[in-house]
């Protein structure tokens, strides 16, 4: 018989591409033939005139599956699918017998099947195809992956178990920084589990999975390198040059990992960003090159500096979104989400086959 089990998450970019194929890659190595699926694409890129989602494609590459992109994602939830179902020309019934079909080609001769969740709780609710209820539909548990900065994060785990109801088998903490631990382990893990909502693991924040490096932000970005500094550093963060001197140069240095993002004629920011050791790198927007001056500033002190096109609120937008996502649609990714899980998380009651 078939074990399923749904990835959920609190909020996007909880980590849940990550965590689920590392829980499939640890089930297939202790024996189980595991299956994936997610059922409503939402992370949504376009590729040669269609729109996909990446996860899947990443699925069938490290999971060694031959289904067929339309059986592992049968709905692609765009903005179009949207507008259209709010207008009632969506069927949700037949939306769901679609998801079930498909479901069943793909769990035949499965020992587990993990399906992926949408980017929040809510999404779907207008098609009747929520985590929750797609957790019904297919007869599946639930492991839910949440945040955790402090005790009032809690209050969102709750909120989710309600929603989940019995389905819910547990919840993953991911990206826990060190300072947060305490709180978790004294206070929030006891909570939940007197509430009977088993703690299924807490893996810690990590360099590599919470950021992306400057010359993955560059490409992302479109961005124009105007130094030949080193771009392997990562960039965890943002800071915006819109104050004077000295009070900019006090906020740039209790900075770790950030990234300045400001005009491209701000020298005076610029310069002063150069002196703080936590500035990873300098963005500059409005297409406006900087003087020779911060240029060679920049080159003697192994700071790239990078120029794009948008203006500084559009820049900081497209920024901060390529570091939530993180990294998370790659092989060494979920490697490293595989030995978090090894060594934080209980992989075995999530998954089976140890």
């Amino acid at each position: 018989m078939t074990r399923t089990v749904l990835i959920a998450g609190t909020e996007d970019s909880t980590g849940k591409t990550a965590i689920a194929l590392a829980l499939g890659q640890r089930a297939a190595d202790a024996g189980l033939s595991v299956g994936y699926m997610k059922p409503r694409g939402t992370r949504l890129q376009s590729n040669v005139g269609k729109t996909i989602d990446e996860d899947p494609m990443l699925a069938r590459e490290l999971l060694g599956l031959d289904a067929e992109m339309h059986e592992l994602e049968p709905i692609v939830y765009s903005p179009t699918f949207v507008e259209e179902a709010i207008r009632g020309r969506e069927d949700p019934d037949e939306l769901r017998e679609t998801v079930r079909e498909n479901f069943e080609a793909l769990s035949e001769e499965r020992d587990l099947m993990l399906i992926e969740g949408a980017s929040s709780l809510a999404t779907g609710g207008i098609v009747d195809l929520t985590d929750a209820d797609v957790a019904e539909l297919l007869d599946a548990e639930v492991v839910l992956v949440a945040p955790y900065e402090s005790a009032g994060d809690v209050d969102t785990v709750l909120a989710a178990a309600d929603r989940l109801g019995d389905r819910l088998s547990g919840v993953v903490f991911n990206a826990v920084a060190d300072a947060s631990f305490d709180s978790l382990e004294s206070d929030a893990v006891p909570f939940l589990e007197g509430r009977g909502i088993p703690v299924l693991g807490a893996l810690p924040r990590t360099r590599e999975l919470a950021g992306v490096t400057v010359a993955e932000l560059a490409e992302e970005l479109g961005a124009e390198l105007l130094t030949g500094a080193d771009t392997d550093g990562f960039v965890e963060r943002f800071l915006v040059g819109a104050m004077g001197g000295d009070a900019a140069l006090r906020h740039f240095r209790r900075a770790r990992n950030a990234a300045l993002i400001t005009g491209g004629d701000r020298a005076d920011i610029q310069t002063v960003a150069l002196e703080a050791s936590g500035v990873t790198c300098l963005v500059l927007t409005g297409g406006l090159r900087p003087s020779s001056a911060v240029v060679g500033k920049a080159e003697e002190r192994g700071v790239p500096i990078m120029v794009v096109r948008s203006d500084t609120l559009s820049t900081i937008d497209r920024a901060e979104d390529v570091v939530r996502r993180g990294r998370t649609r790659s092989p060494e990714t979920v490697e490293r989400m595989g030995e978090l899980l090894d060594e934080h998380a209980d992989v075995e009651a999530i998954v089976g086959g140890g």
